[in-house]
């Protein structure tokens, strides 16, 4: 079973894999418990739209995509918390307008192909080596970030009211977590495929949530539950030639079901 490590690009695929079930773990579950969702789905969306315009211009199907949904977050961040939005409707409008322009873009570029399957679904043969390099250093910064900022961060995701009245900058710290999650769903695409990062976001906390213990166990628990999901994800990828995205997301939902399922019994 080892002679998949044979591969270059599969060994590139369980570095980035890692890491990115890393950062999807830290940032879903502050993500889940700010009662935010939709979040990764409408940043996903986004960053469609940032593929759409990366073909169209003939510029980088990395950065491009990186820049809109950096830029879409924050914007989405401001209209809900200064301009008092409700969040459901911001990130509807901002989805369903997203995806419009992406559909538009992609169909003016000719490219609804195999590429753009690569990107809807996830492909462990599309990784590059400055994939491997930019997910490993942001995961290592996003680490970081979280940790440098982790009871201010935790307060603010449970209580923003409480959080503002204690003088703590509420709004900087959403502006943080949601900016990086745009940058790490950006970099997920390749592997876990637009259509389907949202739910790597939200499956690992919403299983560890079940276990019913306190948030440094839960986000123990996320990140093991991320990690077993996506190396053996990558696993059934390879051996079975199902796309990776769809894999990966449903080992993880296998893996809610099953936890479910015992805390019924």
């Amino acid at each position: 079973m080892l002679e998949i490590f044979d591969y270059e690009f599969m060994q590139r695929a369980f570095v980035v894999g890692i890491a990115l079930s890393i950062l999807s773990a830290l940032l879903g579950s502050f993500i889940v418990l700010k009662r935010y969702s939709m979040l990764p789905d409408t940043l996903s969306h986004i960053a469609l739209l940032g593929v759409g315009i990366g073909l169209v211009t003939g510029t980088s199907p990395l950065y491009i995509p990186i820049l809109v949904a950096v830029v879409s977050a924050m914007a989405i961040e401001y209209l809900r918390f200064k301009k008092q939005l409700y969040s459901d409707a911001v990130l509807s409008i901002f989805l369903s307008g997203a995806l419009a322009i992406a559909v538009i873009l992609i169909n003016l570029s000719n490219g609804f192909n195999a590429s753009l399957f690569s990107y809807l679904f996830g492909s462990i043969t599309a990784v590059s080596e400055e994939e491997v390099y930019m997910s490993v250093a942001f995961t290592f910064l996003c680490v970081i970030l979280i940790l440098g900022s982790y009871r201010k961060l935790l307060f603010t995701t449970l209580d923003e009211q409480s959080a503002q009245a204690s003088g703590i900058k509420v709004f900087w710290f959403n502006l943080m977590l949601v900016t990086l999650s745009a940058v790490a769903i950006a970099l997920s695409i390749r592997i876990v495929g637009i259509l389907l990062i949202g739910a790597l976001m939200v499956l690992p906390i919403s299983t560890a949530l079940l276990y019913k213990v306190n948030f440094a166990k839960t986000l123990l628990l996320t990140l093991l539950i991320s990690i077993l999901s996506v190396i053996s994800g990558l696993f059934l990828s390879f051996y079975l030639g199902f796309p990776t995205g769809a894999i990966i997301v449903l080992v993880a939902l296998v893996i809610f079901v099953t936890t479910l399922a015992g805390t019924l019994i």
